[in-house]
């Protein structure tokens, strides 16, 4: 059995963006030689977040209206109490993305069959910055023989 660990980085531009991950992944799968076995994402940040779904413009914007209805920025949050906590003097107000990534995920696993992500047509692996622009990172590890 293989396995492998790799490091996506990446530079988020919007406070809520949604990027295709499923190239980069394929790639770490190509370098890997794995053939058959399963691929583990993982987001290294509390405010970012991951799924398996449709990568359509118009849908992502739908899902980006979902989440700030969801959340909204303007809301009163604890987290928010900033002079009441121990902060680095730039950090955000951002309670409302940690709540966003809590409603989706941090990890997702995919079969890797015949070298290739054993995904739906439509379907792509979708990183969610929920805090952005900011630099992130992701964890892959792979799998398989």
């Amino acid at each position: 059995m293989v396995i492998v660990h790799k490091i996506l980085d990446l530079e988020t531009d919007q406070d809520i963006g949604i990027y295709n991950l499923s190239p980069q992944i394929q790639a770490c799968i190509a370098e890997s030689s794995v053939q058959n076995g399963q691929v583990l994402i993982c987001s290294r940040h509390t405010t970012t977040a991951l799924a398996i779904n449709e990568y359509e413009e118009r849908l992502l914007e739908d899902i980006k209206g979902y989440l700030r209805q969801l959340a909204p920025a303007h809301q009163r949050y604890l987290h928010n109490d900033l002079h009441l906590r121990d902060v680095p003097e730039d950090e955000p107000e951002n309670a409302h993305s940690h709540l966003m990534a809590i409603t989706l995920s941090s990890s997702e696993v995919v079969p890797i069959v015949a070298g290739q992500l054993a995904l739906g047509i439509y379907q792509s692996v979708l990183l969610f910055e929920l805090d952005g622009p900011r630099y992130r990172t992701v964890f892959v590890q792979i799998l398989g023989e």
